[in-house]
């Protein structure tokens, strides 16, 4: 757990750098965007072994039908993920598309993995998120994009639905099944 907890720390504090230090990380220039990208990576490397590695602690028993609250959230983070790309009439819908999918995502995950790792991997990743939010909102003012052409929309929306096979696809290739009951 202990690796968990590091890599938590360490993903949002390279992730806050920019704007918790931003006179430094404009004198580091580039070797400034090289350390955050390996106080990320390094953070996730800690993250999924210290999942791995964590004692399972049962907290509580998520009903079987929560999976299928998962799997449409998921769809829908997936789908806002996508948002922060697409330059159709849904561009500058919300301002934190991204982070706000992973808001989604971490509650998503939240409510089928009763296990302590799970609660603070994905309760971390929420906070992070959360804290990104109001960290960017304070330090910048935002202008909405214009809106593009519709058919950007239908594109993103068969791209959402591509992504979310395949990332399908990755939890049973990891051996977790993404739907209620067990593998027939």
């Amino acid at each position: 757990m202990v690796y968990l907890i590091l890599g938590l720390i360490l993903w949002t504090a390279a992730h806050l750098f920019k704007r918790a230090l931003p006179d430094l990380r404009a004198r580091m220039g580039n070797a400034g965007k090289g350390l955050v990208a390996l106080g990320v990576l390094a953070g996730l490397v800690l993250m999924v072994i210290g999942y791995r590695q964590a004692e399972f602690v049962n907290v509580w028993f998520p009903p079987v039908w929560m999976v299928h609250a998962n799997n449409l959230m998921m769809l829908g983070a997936v789908f806002l993920y996508g948002m922060s790309a697409t330059k159709g009439r849904l561009r500058g819908a919300i301002r934190h598309p991204q982070l706000t999918a992973v808001k989604v995502w971490a509650v998503a995950h939240l409510l089928v993995n009763g296990d302590l790792a799970a609660m603070v991997l994905f309760g971390g990743l929420l906070a992070w998120a959360v804290l990104e939010v109001v960290v960017i909102n304070m330090s910048e003012d935002w202008q909405r994009p214009a809106p593009g052409p519709a058919k950007k929309d239908v594109l993103l929306v068969v791209i959402t639905v591509a992504m979310f096979l395949v990332i399908i696809g990755i939890h049973i290739w990891l051996g977790v099944w993404p739907f209620p009951g067990g593998r027939s």
